[in-house]
């Protein structure tokens, strides 16, 4: 299956990191989210009901980063996929993709980040 659902570059400000200035100043982070689906009902109705709802997939997203402070950006992404996957059942699996431009690092960087993958088949 090739049918997606993507929301790129959601901009969230949280407190995720292992250093104690982050927990208290915080940092914005960019995620990506890719939903594999089917969207072949959803393309031949035009019914929202076939699909999912970009804005409840970014408020799922949201909640599910920000409501909790995460030492590792990998348990935050975990997080953010597992909420996705709770969320809606119609979704085969997720692609989630932190950012952390401002990661504490003693370099020049263009992005840093991770990418967690899960799905229903597994890989939780």
């Amino acid at each position: 299956m090739t049918d997606t659902i993507f929301v790129s570059g959601l901009a969230l400000h949280a407190y995720h990191g292992v250093m104690q200035h982050e927990a208290k100043v915080g940092q914005t982070f960019k995620i990506d989210l890719t939903l594999t689906i089917d969207l072949a009902e959803a393309s031949r109705s035009d019914q929202l009901k076939h699909t999912v709802s970009y804005d409840a997939v970014v408020n799922i997203a949201s909640e599910a980063f920000c409501t909790r402070r995460y030492r590792l950006v990998e348990a935050a992404a975990g997080a953010v996929a597992g909420a996705v996957l709770d969320a809606f059942s119609q979704v085969l699996a997720v692609t989630v993709t932190v950012h952390k431009p401002h990661a504490p690092i003693a370099a020049t960087f263009d992005d840093v980040g991770v990418t967690v993958g899960r799905s229903r088949r597994g890989g939780r």
